[in-house]
């Protein structure tokens, strides 16, 4: 941990990178609130702790009630001073994702946009979770369920993934 003094002559305390993300793994672990977000890492042996797996369940009274979606979280190096990119492997028709990627698009989804250190993951899930619920997001007609196959992150890797 180092301090850092900021433009009006205070100072705070920065979190590293690896700290910041061991108390997210250990919250994310414990559960979240009512249990319809959670997150965790992808792959235990990553050590710089960069691919991370989340799960939202479609909140009630939308077309999502019922769904679960599951998302990849990437935290570069740059993490949490830059925000993770965020793709749904499920797919989903929301106002802030590429259809054809799945990608959550920064500049159409606030929290990303508009990132501050103190976001975290969880944070993300929830804000989609809550965007599910926006006029605009809780009446889309969305592609039937099971049809998440072959997505490409960006990195040219295909995804498979399942709906539980």
């Amino acid at each position: 941990m180092h301090q850092v003094t900021d433009d009006e002559g205070s100072s705070r305390v920065v979190v590293p990178r690896n700290f910041r993300l061991l108390e997210e793994l250990e919250r994310g672990e414990k559960g979240i609130g009512d249990g319809t977000v959670s997150y965790g890492m992808d792959d235990a042996d990553d050590v710089y702790m960069q691919s991370w797996t989340g799960t939202i369940i479609g909140p009630p009274n939308t077309v999502h009630e019922g769904r679960i979606y599951q998302l990849k979280l990437f935290c570069g190096k740059d993490y949490p001073d830059k925000p993770p990119s965020v793709m749904f492997q499920s797919r989903v028709n929301m106002s802030c994702v590429n259809p054809e990627t799945g990608m959550v698009e920064p500049h159409l989804f606030p929290i990303l946009a508009d990132w501050k250190r103190e976001y975290t993951m969880e944070t993300i899930l929830i804000e989609l979770k809550r965007a599910m619920t926006s006029p605009q997001n809780r009446r889309l007609v969305q592609p039937p369920e099971g049809n998440d196959g072959g997505r490409v992150e960006q990195k040219g890797i295909s995804v498979k993934c399942c709906i539980m």
